[in-house]
């Protein structure tokens, strides 16, 4: 399992140049749906735990535990969130979270799995809450921790949003301090400041098209 590092940034019209001028190597470009569920009461996102389906694949991205006595201005502007792809963990972490008795498991494909996995949101009334499609441009970064590497997104919404982000995976267990300073000198090298996070596209998203949920999150001190 993996945790996820990454500060977002509003992009401006010289970033290309900027990620030129710092050695960026362009990963291509690609486009991807994504499509967000939770309960009609907001069980999951409330608790800042984020169940989406993006082009067939679930992922799960739930928060990391910190200390607020603790935190560092690195860890005010980037967010931290551990990834679970695995369908069966992903149930077992909902199941969890909506404070429901584990159930007996059957042994199937593959597919079947998948398919028992969305019967079984169904059955639980989750359903989904944001839709939109993206267009990504990636680009990679020489890391000076060894065995990472620093990612850029440049993402381009379908509603008109356009948000970077500055990304690094590491192994669940794995000290980010050093990877959150890898991430500021890379903002630093592009010339970004300022001591507040960028809005997401979720959260414009939600801002926009979901102002109920939005004020929630808002109150839950999510967002």
């Amino acid at each position: 399992m993996h945790v996820e590092v990454e500060r977002k940034f509003v992009c401006d019209s010289h970033i290309l140049e900027k990620l030129k001028d710092i050695g960026a190597v362009c990963l291509g470009q690609y486009e991807f749906k994504d499509q967000y569920l939770d309960t009609a009461d907001f069980t999951l996102t409330l608790k800042d735990f984020w169940l989406r389906k993006r082009e067939g694949s679930w992922e799960l991205k739930r928060p990391t535990s910190s200390n607020p006595n603790t935190k560092t201005r690195a860890q005010d502007v980037c967010t931290n969130y551990r990834e679970i792809t695995d369908v069966l963990h992903i149930r077992a972490e909902l199941m969890s979270i909506m404070g429901i008795y584990a159930e007996p498991t059957t042994d199937s494909c593959d597919k079947d799995v998948h398919a028992e996995f969305e019967k079984w949101l169904q059955d639980m009334n989750l359903e989904c809450f944001a839709e939109y499609t993206t267009v990504r441009c990636s680009y990679a970064l020489e890391c000076e921790v060894e065995d990472q590497r620093v990612r850029v997104d440049l993402d381009q919404a379908d509603f008109g949003y356009c948000v970077g982000e500055i990304e690094v995976l590491v192994s669940e267990g794995v000290e980010t301090a050093s990877t959150m300073q890898s991430i500021e000198k890379t903002a630093q090298k592009l010339g970004l400041g300022g001591e507040q996070k960028a809005q997401g596209k979720m959260e414009v998203y939600l801002q926009r098209f979901r102002p109920d949920h939005y004020a929630a999150l808002l109150k839950a001190h999510v967002l």
